[in-house]
């Protein structure tokens, strides 16, 4: 086919050059590369310097508002893929324009499961990406985002995150790669490649441990070097080694007593020194700020910055380019070494030169007209959706469904209706939901779809500005904020339009601690409508409400979180008086007023509508989804809402009743588990994740996925993974197992396979030599299906405490009825070190136990080979 004549965008856009035979020698791209950061670099101002390693989003009315030469690094919001090119190339414009240099700017992008824009295609997530097992696979999609990245003018991505997903609580499991180094070294490497290859630098984050105590996003590290080094660092480690990775993002949280976007050990001591690193080093959106307002490091954001700076960071990322003058002032004071100073700058010019953006700042729509045609892109994320599915229960062999036998199907919930892409996505190309894909297999006669009661149960919701005024029927509430938590001194008086807040970061007024004030509103609030309701609070620490001069709610003895409503008759348009305080003696404080004023419960009816459609049907497809993402960490692993009544109340119908899993995270199940007949793990399966789980569910495709992470029984257990070191005494609880619910690398298929003829080559290793472990894998079943084989490893004596087995290798392999298959696995020199006392990577004598098998608790061969 022949496409249509790109627009010439080049021609049409000024570019600052010198005049004819005055050509610099940083313009020249036959000099070196280092030779032209040389020249170029002493010819820039502090302030061209400082905004060279300012990122901030933006496009051509932000960055030109930004002031002229404030271009570095932009993060760049997009249309569909031809309108994303003419906005980075408006952009870049505006950059070469307003910089007295002709210096260009990097584009940046999210790109964690596809590009994030309209019309990019939408992967399955990265927690999805890695139940596949499947390296090439990952290559593949990997390939096809850097290809819309690209044609989008994208030159810097911020992925993959190679954090490893050590507690199921975290609310960002979903964009990991899972618990396993191994496991996620490959994956961020597979992932990696394709973009470096193709001129785009990637962003390895969040460097490093992102994931705290109890599951909780960016809360302090505490662990050992060991730990680390074991665990944490290693799969950045092969994405900067072996990956190639040109960038990599610091993280939020605080390690060992440091942010990690300040932290010398981290990113001068291991990363530069040990590493060798040479690319750039990125602060999380606002995670420099972070030092003076969480975690106390710093006196302001200027000390901050310099603190920053100094431990080896490059870029600064900030919500927006107003916020430039608080990171600038430690330049302008002389907060910052000269030399840091002009190495931090000359990493990202490096980095420009590199990626050619001085001799071809723009890009061609040639590949972005060519891609709005393609098809190819979402066949692919067809075929990973399939991949990446896990069948978790399948009793009776209820799966594959036989479409003959199949009158009606009941399609119950709304994840079957909304098609959600998970954190981090784009709008898809072509989103094709379940419901819109069974209804294309089987007909739309024979599937009958009821939303059920949803994820959510709202029993409430903020009053509005709308219901509150104040004297004169001015719209909000008189507002007074005292210094201290008994209404000290007055600091300032406003009016508030709602009572909804969040004192995180900012203090409600500018004179006071955000730990420690008061406050008094008072006002009226009406009612749109006449009859019984609830009117209430929910906060943290003390609060007490008045209405009409009554109090109602005292909770002013309160030192948590609470909840309270009381019951009043509205009457239309009728004020009723109030009046509320709220201290705040301790920091992270919140204040929510509520009513349950025109909130309708229609959950039971939806109920009884789910448990009738499927009583009429020959089978009941539950589709069960996760609230989660980035910051909204779960304290309960329950499905939300009454997703879990729904289950069995419609397995009570004694309808055989298959659920499908829809999210990023592990799901305790116990409630429910055993009342259903099958279980399928469809994580966020991207575009066509409809289509996938029509071909599952009918046998014309079978899942062949793993848990890339543990699924406990209960929250209780967490954190649970299968590579812990040996307890002492025991794992179990008084009044539960200590093994999971689904381990680490579980997944059934609609066929079955056997394990034999294990050898390991050579039995007994020499130092500085690796081994081959082989073995056959046969298709036992009347099925053909994918089988992943695993190879693990165990120490059962060393000089420290070794994991009780840890992955060192996996092999996907399609097997046809009664196919057998000899798969192999090498085992690196490096990875039969263990770190010794003094942290060396030592390679110590002895026995190593070899077991290979379909999971971590499925093992079906067991060798050993010597060290010596």
């Amino acid at each position: 086919m022949r496409l249509p004549r790109p627009l010439l965008l080049v021609a049409a856009i000024p570019v600052a050059l010198p005049a004819q035979g005055t050509r610099l020698p940083y313009q020249d791209p036959a000099r070196p590369i280092e030779a032209r950061v040389a020249d170029l670099l002493p010819r820039l101002t502090p302030t061209e310097k400082f905004w060279q390693l300012y990122l901030h989003p933006g496009d051509s009315t932000s960055g030109r508002d930004a002031g002229p030469g404030r271009y570095g690094i932009q993060v760049q919001a997009a249309g569909g893929t031809i309108d994303a090119l003419r906005q980075v190339n408006r952009v870049q414009a505006d950059a070469l324009a307003g910089s007295r240099l002709g210096i260009p700017l990097i584009p940046v992008a999210e790109a964690l499961h596809g590009v994030v824009g309209e019309g990019a295609t939408a992967f399955p997530q990265a927690i999805a990406l890695a139940a596949t097992w499947d390296t090439a696979l990952m290559r593949e999609v990997a390939t096809a985002i850097a290809t819309e990245a690209r044609a989008r003018g994208i030159r810097q991505v911020l992925s993959p995150v190679l954090n490893l997903a050590t507690d199921a609580r975290w609310g960002r499991v979903e964009e990991t790669y899972g618990e396993d180094p191994w496991l996620a070294g490959l994956m961020g490497q597979a992932f990696i490649q394709p973009f470096e290859r193709r001129g785009i630098v990637s962003t390895p984050k969040h460097f490093v441990a992102n994931v705290g105590d109890g599951g909780r996003d960016s809360y302090p590290i505490e662990w050992s070097a060991r730990r680390l080094r074991e665990r944490d660092l290693p799969p950045f480690r092969r994405a900067l080694r072996e990956g190639g990775a040109r960038g990599l993002m610091a993280a939020y949280n605080s390690v060992d007593g440091r942010p990690a976007s300040a932290s010398p050990w981290l990113l001068r001591d291991v990363l530069r020194r040990e590493w060798g690193f040479g690319g750039v080093v990125m602060s999380d959106a606002g995670g420099v700020g972070g030092a003076n307002v969480l975690h106390g490091t710093a006196a302001d954001y200027a000390d901050a910055t310099a603190q920053a700076m100094a431990a080896g960071l490059e870029v600064i990322f900030q919500g927006d380019a107003a916020s430039a003058p608080l990171f600038q002032a430690a330049f302008d004071r002389g907060l910052i070494a000269p030399a840091v100073v002009d190495s931090a700058v000359a990493r990202v010019l490096r980095l420009k030169f590199a990626l050619g953006l001085f001799e071809a700042p723009y890009t061609s729509d040639t590949v972005a007209r060519a891609l709005a045609a393609d098809t190819l892109a979402h066949a692919l994320a067809r075929r990973a959706a399939i991949q990446s599915a896990v069948l978790l229960r399948n009793e009776r062999r209820t799966l594959p469904l036989d479409p003959r036998r199949i009158r009606r199907l009941a399609l119950i919930g709304v994840d079957a209706d909304e098609a959600r892409l998970g954190g981090y996505s784009g709008s898809g190309r072509r989103v094709v939901s379940a419901r819109a894909a069974l209804e294309a297999r089987l007909g739309a006669a024979r599937v009958r779809y009821h939303p059920g009661p949803g994820r959510s149960v709202q029993r409430y919701v903020t009053v509005p500005d709308t219901a509150l005024s104040a004297a004169g029927g001015v719209r909000g509430l008189v507002a007074r904020y005292y210094a201290g938590p008994d209404f000290g001194r007055l600091a300032e008086e406003r009016l508030d339009s709602r009572i909804d807040f969040h004192w995180t970061f900012l203090p409600p007024a500018a004179t006071l601690d955000p730990s420690w004030f008061s406050a008094r509103w008072h006002g009226v609030i009406t009612a749109p409508v006449s009859g019984p309701a609830h009117i209430g609070l929910v906060g943290t620490d003390g609060y007490r409400l008045w209405l009409d001069d009554s109090l109602v709610i005292d909770a002013w003895s309160e030192q948590g979180a609470s909840e309270r409503l009381v019951p009043v008759r509205l009457v239309a348009g009728r004020g009723i008086g109030l009046r509320l305080e709220a201290r705040q003696p301790a920091g992270n404080g919140r204040l929510r007023m509520v009513w349950d004023v025109g909130v309708v419960d229609e959950g039971e009816r939806r109920m009884a509508d789910a448990m009738a459609a499927a009583r009429a049907a020959d089978v009941a497809v539950v589709m069960a989804g996760l609230e989660e993402g980035e910051f909204r960490d779960r304290a309960s692993l329950a499905l939300p809402g009454r997703q879990e009544e729904l289950i069995r109340r419609v397995a009570a119908t004694g309808t055989p009743v298959v659920v499908v899993l829809v999210g990023g995270g592990a799901v305790t199940m116990r409630p429910w588990l055993d009342r259903v007949a099958a279980v399928l793990d469809l994580w966020y399966p991207g575009e066509a994740g409809g289509e996938a789980l029509a071909a599952l569910l009918f046998g014309a495709a079978s899942p062949g996925g793993r848990l890339p992470i543990t699924f406990p029984v209960a929250e209780g257990q967490l954190p649970l993974v299968y590579n812990h070191l040996p307890s002492g005494r025991g794992d179990d609880y008084d009044d539960l197992t200590g093994l999971p619910q689904f381990p680490f690398g579980f997944g059934l298929g609609y066929t079955t396979f056997a394990y034999d003829s294990l050898r390991i080559l050579p039995d007994t290793v020499a130092t500085g030599s690796g081994l081959q472990v082989r073995c056959t894998i046969t298709n036992t079943g009347t099925r053909a299906g994918d089988e992943v084989a695993q190879l693990y490893l165990r120490d059962p004596v060393a000089s420290v405490s070794r994991p009780v087995m840890q992955l060192a290798g996996f092999q996907r392999v399609h097997l046809a009825p009664g196919e057998s298959r000899e798969v192999w696995f090498r085992v690196e020199p490096d990875q039969l070190a263990v770190l010794d006392a003094a942290l060396h990577p030592v390679v110590e004598p002895g026995r190593l136990e070899v077991l290979v098998g379909a999971s971590s608790r499925d093992l079906r061969l067991r060798g050993v080979a010597t060290l010596r």
